[in-house]
């Protein structure tokens, strides 16, 4: 099933305040699977992307990966960034971390975006 939003629902769904997520992948580090994620929402006046790499702790029947430990202590809710606008935060997301324009998802479906990840490993 396809959740991806198109561009014109990415833009529509954060104009109107509502949060977005992309899973960026995964990598291996030191044994550990790491996880790669990315939201963008916005709050007041300022639109932010917050990167996330958290450590592999979930199965099917525990699929919130936004519950999962942070590879960084220091960054205990990932790394945050902030822009005027939503263009400028939805480029950055895209030229920074390398998400992609058409396959982000409404908030809430990363841990469908999770669990595809775990059927296909």
């Amino acid at each position: 099933m396809n959740n991806y939003l198109t561009k014109e629902q990415l833009r529509a769904k954060l104009s109107l305040g509502k949060a977005v997520e992309q899973w960026l992948g995964h990598y291996e580090s030191d044994g550990e699977t790491i996880l790669k994620w990315v939201r963008i929402y916005s709050e007041k006046e300022e639109y932010n992307v917050l990167y996330i790499e958290c450590y592999d702790q979930g199965s099917v029947d525990n699929l919130d990966i936004s519950d999962f430990t942070v590879v960084d202590p220091d960054e205990p809710y990932g790394l945050l960034d902030t822009f005027y606008t939503l263009d400028e935060a939805v480029e950055f997301s895209l030229n920074k971390y390398g998400a992609v324009i058409d396959r982000f998802v409404n908030n809430g479906m990363i841990e469908e975006e999770y669990l595809n990840y775990l059927n296909n490993k």
